[in-house]
């Protein structure tokens, strides 16, 4: 089993930039495959971008694109998520998610919140 540890979420104002943090640990030799999603109030969970371990190989959702951008430090076993020009909808609590042998594990979840 993969354990996930997200940081970096928080209050922030629209136009603002965050940068989610995602470290991994336990069996995490041949993770296939790091992402993250959002889960919004009475909205069900959805994928924001995923990166391939070895290849970093990067798949975005549509409204993100062009504005988040997801990387990943093997070194550190670490995926970050650099999220600018924030938008009110991208508040959701943000899940850092590991693929392995066929297994998804999840993270407890991060809050972002984007108001004036």
């Amino acid at each position: 089993q993969v354990q996930l540890v997200e940081s970096g979420g928080g209050l922030v104002q629209p136009g603002g930039s965050l940068r989610l943090s995602c470290a991994a640990s336990g069996s995490i030799f041949s993770i296939y495959s790091m992402g993250w999603y959002r889960q919004a109030p009475g909205k069900q969970r959805e994928l924001v971008a995923t990166i391939t371990i070895s290849g970093g190989s990067t798949n975005y959702e549509d409204s993100v694109k062009g504005r988040f951008t997801i990387s990943r430090d093997n070194a550190k076993n670490t995926v970050y998520l650099q999220m600018n020009s924030l938008k009110p909808e991208d508040t959701a609590v943000y899940y850092c998610t590991a693929v392995k042998d066929g297994r998804r594990d999840w993270g407890q979840g991060t809050q972002v919140t984007v108001s004036s």
